[in-house]
């Protein structure tokens, strides 16, 4: 494939007031100095959250949420500093991590301009030396197909874009072009936030890997004789496209002839949707004309307030925590489940294949993320705990090999924050075929290029592994007849074989009507062996979770006088003997705000967090803490926004 290096673009376009209106200008350091300054740059926050409550908290504030969280933090972009006052005034602290979003974009791209002056070609399977375009990515995959026919085919999903664009994927496999005589799939994807571009880079650069190391890579050729990879590297394009355009920073001293410091200034464009997360969804229920989308989000401080959240949108328990119903919101889930032509097509593909395996890209954190997206102890739409998913062993030791390779952390969804409505929870529940969220990179949502070659191939301690090689894991994964079942017999050579079945699948409010559908032809010899998915969902198996006694077997009340506002009291509590469940309760008279967290002292007298409560305000506190050692405890109350005098620990 051939490398593609991107310069910064120079546009003629004659007159400069024209200049002012249709490119709004920043503030850049050395020779590029600014005009008509934005009174306010997008910035990316790191907000505090000492607690699950208090993620909780953060999330209905409808602000812009990345996927990059730790047990004390969430990263935000920020959009306006009304914003910024809206977290302060619900008490919240952050810290900048970086101050302007437009110049470390331009920053990027100098970095990615240079990057690809300096080599021939990057390291990776294609070559590739900068960020692909929306073209870049069609024009690869076409690439693919004609210079690899039997191997790879490019084919188009059912459903256009609502701004009229075809997604399209390919499929690798030997035989690729002859039907499915029972093979698995492997369904790798990128791309569903528009704003992630190496999710898509790392997507198509294994797909190229594939084609290019069939009949040269034992382990690869083995692997595409027993499995179908298919790859959908931009399942949003239309958000994507949008994200990468204006991402595409424009040189604009050729647009300014009549430049007053007599040429001596770089008035460059603002990335107006360079940071767009969602799709161009700008009405329920309604279609808008092709090419509009670019009108409607400009109206939206980076795009973000206008369209669906892709990942918040598959029918894994839609409509519950940490998904929106509020269209302006980050993480607007839709109006129903599969609202959306970009969701129905990643069900389309899921509907009519036997998908064993299946890897959502995203950025940006350094984690693989597996089911459920929330907690455990949450009660679902059937008024019983979630629980964990019934393959949590296996899932979480399939991650830990996949996270062995790139050096992510392997943890639930749900311990990032409570996510609903996601691929891999309506992928697992639906089929029983593994899911996971890869959210690559450290820092940010596209950083220079030579970082997503490394996130690729791997560095340091993982050179050589990397992505790729996690990948490679899931392949092999996708194959393993130990997880799948696997039909055989005997039927008229060239017939059509069909597996259905029929069910309903759980939203947080209800259940949709939901099916499998997948054939196969049988062998010339009238032989047929299908790997399949197990017939039980996941969803419908025993869940792991605690049922309580009505009263427990021991019970202590503390009174407490409250602390002043932002300060916190601690209680020395020794647990006696284990419990199944320590619950503790915290209350106090007044409507207001209060949070409560649980630690274990430790024998060297340091403290680890066990549990934390932080509600919303006027709504009480309480932890519960399953299989809970005998030990010492220390119970602290924080007073977040409380005018009362004392309170009550039970």
């Amino acid at each position: 494939m051939p490398a593609r290096s991107a310069r910064l673009r120079t546009l003629a376009i004659a007159g400069a007031a024209a200049t002012a209106l249709l490119f709004p200008t920043v503030t850049l350091s050395g020779s590029a100095q600014a005009t008509d300054e934005p009174t306010f740059k997008p910035q990316l926050i790191k907000v505090k959250t000492p607690s699950r409550g208090a993620k909780t908290r953060l999330q209905k504030l409808g602000l812009d949420l990345t996927e990059h969280a730790g047990h004390k933090y969430v990263e935000v972009v920020a959009h306006s500093q009304e914003e910024l006052d809206l977290l302060t005034e619900r008490g919240f602290t952050y810290t900048v991590e970086i101050e302007n979003l437009i110049r470390r974009s331009m920053e990027v791209a100098e970095l990615n301009e240079a990057y690809a002056a300096s080599v021939d070609g990057s390291p990776l399977p294609s070559g590739q030396e900068t960020y692909r375009t929306l073209k870049d990515y069609e024009a690869d995959m076409k690439a693919l197909a004609d210079e690899h026919p039997g191997l790879v085919e490019r084919f188009a999903l059912k459903r256009k874009t609502l701004d009229g664009k075809t997604v399209h994927g390919v499929e690798i496999s030997q035989g690729v072009d002859k039907p499915n005589r029972g093979e698995p799939t492997f369904l790798l994807m990128g791309l569903h936030h528009a704003r992630e571009w190496p999710s898509g880079e790392l997507a198509m650069e294994f797909a190229i890997d594939l084609a290019q190391s069939f009949g040269t890579d034992d382990r690869i050729t083995q692997l595409l004789k027993r499995a179908r990879v298919i790859v959908v590297p931009v399942v949003n394009p239309d958000g994507f496209d949008l994200s990468r355009t204006d991402g595409e920073f424009v040189d604009l001293r050729a647009l300014n002839p009549n430049d007053p410091l007599g040429g001596s200034t770089s008035i460059l464009a603002t990335p107006g949707n360079a940071y767009k997360r969602k799709n161009c969804r700008v009405r329920d229920g309604e279609d808008t004309p092709d090419g509009t989308c670019r009108a409607f989000s400009s109206n939206s401080p980076g795009g973000y307030g206008v369209g669906t959240d892709l990942n918040r949108n598959y029918g894994g328990f839609w409509g519950g925590p940490g998904a929106s119903d509020l269209f302006a919101d980050p993480t607007y889930r839709g109006a129903k489940a599969f609202s959306e032509p970009e969701t129905k097509n990643i069900k389309d593909l899921v509907t009519d294949r036997q998908v064993t395996m299946v890897i959502s890209n995203h950025t940006f954190s350094n984690l693989v993320l597996r089911p459920n997206g929330v907690a455990p102890s949450t009660i679902g739409q059937d008024g019983l705990p979630v629980g964990d998913a019934p393959d949590e062993g296996a899932l979480k030791r399939l991650g830990a090999k996949m996270t062995a390779q790139n050096g992510y952390q392997n943890i639930h969804g749900w311990q990032l924050y409570d996510t609903t409505g996601t691929t891999e929870d309506y992928t697992y529940n639906a089929t029983g075929g593994f899911g996971y969220t890869f959210e690559i990179g450290a820092n940010e949502f596209h950083p220079p290029y030579p970082e997503v070659v490394d996130e690729y191939l791997g560095a340091g301690d993982y050179e050589g592994k990397g992505n790729r090689e996690a990948y490679l894991v899931a392949l092999e994964h996708a194959v393993d007849r130990r997880f799948s079942g696997v039909l055989t017999g005997r039927a008229p050579k060239g017939a059509t074989i069909r597996l259905s079945k029929e069910f309903r699948s759980p939203t947080w409010e209800g259940s949709f009507k939901d099916g499998l559908d997948t054939p196969i032809k049988v062998r010339r010899d009238g032989t047929f062996s299908w790997i399949v998915n197990p017939s039980t969902r996941p969803v419908v198996e025993s869940r792991t979770y605690q049922d309580l006694s009505d009263e427990p077997f021991e019970k202590e009340v503390i009174e407490g006088m409250t602390p002043e506002p932002s300060g916190h009291k601690d209680h020395e509590y020794v647990l006696e003997q284990g419990a199944d469940l320590w619950r503790t309760e915290l209350d106090w008279p007044t409507p207001d705000d209060m949070d409560l967290e649980v630690y274990r002292k430790n024998a060297d007298g340091s403290l680890t967090e066990v549990g934390s409560s932080g509600n919303f305000v006027g709504d009480k506190e309480k932890v519960e803490i399953p299989n809970a050692e005998a030990g010492t405890y220390v119970i602290r109350v924080i007073n977040f926004a409380s005018v009362s005098p004392t309170y009550t620990l039970t």
